[in-house]
Parts: C-alpha cells; sequence; structure tokens
C-alpha cells in the first residue's frame, strides 16, 4: 500500500512524477527532475520503471536533478570505466554464464554501482513515497514494489530480459517493468491533485541509408514497439496532466557511452517542462476542487 502523499507543491497541490523505461534514453529524465527542483516543487509520489525507477528512486531520496546528471555523467565518461564497470557486473564464478540460471550481468550490482552509498535500505527510509514496476515472469503480471528492500526491488524492475540476470524477490521472479508497464503513471496514488510522466520509450527511426536494421537494433526495436503499444492503450483509458518528451529518440536503449550527449540533448526540455507545469499548475488551482480529478486527462 501507497502511503498517503503529502502536499509539496505550488499551491499545496500534491504532484505526482512518473518516469518511463527507454534504456539510456533515461538518462534525460535527470532534465525533467531538475526542471521540478527550479520550480521548488517537491512530488508527493514518484513512480518508475526500468530506468526510470534507478532515476526516479534517486529523486525519492533526495538527489536533485542536477546531480543525478553529474552521477550519470561520472560514471559513463568514457569507455574505458563504462567497459570496467560492466567486468564488476559478472557473475561471481565465470561458470555461472554457462548454467540454467546464467546471464552477463546482475542488475542488483548495478544499482550499487550507479547510486550512491547513501541510499536507503527500505523504501521506508525514502523522503518520498516511490512504487518500482516490474514483471512477474511467472506470475504473467505487474508488481508495484513499495515497501521493503530496496535494492532488489530496483533491480528486479531494471532486469532486461538476455541483458540481465531476473531477480528473485520472496519468491517472485522479477524481470524489466517495461514489459508490464512502459510509463507507470496509473500506479501513482488517485489523491494526487496533478501527474506528471515523463516519457523516454520512443521507438525505432530510420538511420541512414540502410533499411534493414542489425539484428541488435532489430530486437530492442521491436521492444519498444510493445512498449509503445502498452503506453497508448493505457492513454486511451487514462492520461496524465502532463507528458514530457525530451528529444532524445536518436539515441538508443545501450548507448550509455553517449551520456554526456544525452544528457546534452535533454537539457532543453528543463526550460520548456517549467512552463508546462507551471500553466498546468495554473489551469489546476483556477479549477474547483472537486472537478480537479475530474479533468484528468487533457494532456498538456
Amino acid at each position: 500500500m501507497v502511503r498517503t502523499p503529502p502536499r509539496h507543491g505550488a499551491g499545496g497541490l500534491a504532484i505526482g512524477l512518473a518516469l518511463s523505461g527507454g534504456g539510456a534514453r533515461g538518462l534525460g529524465h535527470a532534465a525533467a527532475i531538475a526542471a521540478l527542483d527550479d520550480l521548488g516543487i517537491r512530488p508527493a509520489a514518484i513512480a518508475g520503471s526500468s530506468i526510470g525507477a534507478l532515476m526516479g528512486v534517486g529523486a525519492a531520496a533526495g538527489i536533485t536533478g542536477r546531480e543525478l546528471a553529474a552521477l550519470a555523467a561520472a560514471h559513463f565518461l568514457d569507455r574505458r570505466t563504462f567497459l570496467g564497470k560492466l567486468w564488476q557486473l559478472r557473475p561471481p564464478r565465470f561458470m555461472d554464464l554457462f548454467g540454467p540460471s546464467g546471464s552477463l550481468l546482475q542488475p542488483e550490482r548495478i544499482v550499487d554501482l550507479v547510486l550512491p552509498d547513501h541510499l536507503p535500505e527500505t523504501f521506508e527510509g525514502l523522503g518520498i513515497p516511490f512504487t518500482a514496476v516490474a514483471a512477474d515472469y511467472y506470475g504473467w503480471r505487474e508488481v508495484r514494489l513499495t515497501t521493503g528492500d530496496l535494492r532488489s526491488a530496483i533491480a528486479g524492475s531494471i532486469a532486461i530480459p538476455g541483458l540481465f540476470r531476473p531477480v528473485t524477490r520472496e519468491d517472485v521472479v522479477l524481470v524489466d517493468g517495461s514489459i508490464v508497464n512502459p510509463m507507470p503513471f496509473d500506479v501513482l496514488p488517485d489523491e494526487l491533485d496533478l501527474v506528471i510522466a515523463v516519457d523516454v520509450v520512443n521507438g525505432p527511426t530510420r538511420r541512414g541509408k540502410r533499411l534493414i536494421p542489425p539484428p541488435r537494433r532489430a530486437l530492442f526495436g521491436s521492444i519498444q514497439i510493445l512498449m509503445q503499444a502498452v503506453v497508448q492503450e493505457k492513454l486511451r483509458r487514462r492520461q496524465p496532466d502532463v507528458v514530457l518528451r525530451p528529444d532524445i529518440n536518436r539515441f538508443g536503449v545501450l548507448d550509455f557511452l553517449k551520456a554526456r550527449e544525452i544528457l546534452a540533448a535533454a537539457e532543453p526540455l528543463r526550460e520548456s517542462a517549467k512552463r508546462t507545469i507551471g500553466d498546468a499548475i495554473e489551469a489546476r488551482l483556477a479549477a474547483p476542487a472537486l472537478s480537479r480529478r475530474a479533468d484528468r486527462g487533457k494532456s498538456l
């Protein structure tokens, strides 16, 4: 059960933030978080899926958007540093790569590498109520993680099949949350006055003159199409009040070595987001209190 959201935001509004999956493009979430920082808005609740969970838990722990961007830039500064970090994520025993549960990378360890040491051990230690979305592999369903051990929850949410080893948490096998809920605005508490979603899912685009994509790009592009189908179906039934989309579709899911470029491309969103969010806050404050939630669904 998600804790009742406190009201931290302009005019006393309770504002929620949902961060989508999208691989390396998720580094662009830092610009949206920085926009809220600039406006003096502390979200009443945050939800994240996959890379959105990794960035979202940082914000829920009190890390600013500027600090998250600096952390990303430092971790993926150059190829040697990046490959060194990947080596640290390998299974403890070489033979584990070939066992029945073998996979190249362990998501629990990337949480330890990327996020600061002072991150709380449990959800209950966070300053802002937070929900991480993962997929129950054997249960064929969405899992909303809001209590207990924090690192295993984030690890489960980012566990991309074929790249990361699935995570076992309380006898449930978890894989990447983007499979079931790429942009989890609908898991935020109903009591919120305003819901902001940041969408970095995007989709495949043609690059250069080559028409047929190489195998890896085709795989991840197909996953993006599936994610978009899920998002579009959700949006037919309900919409956030604000959807922010940084201009970073030219980057791939695994383009972490282009962290600085991604952050730079997303930075213009910081200013435009402040205007959009400010307009949405003014409109919500002008609406009668009883009609605020009824008006939700009009994307700005």
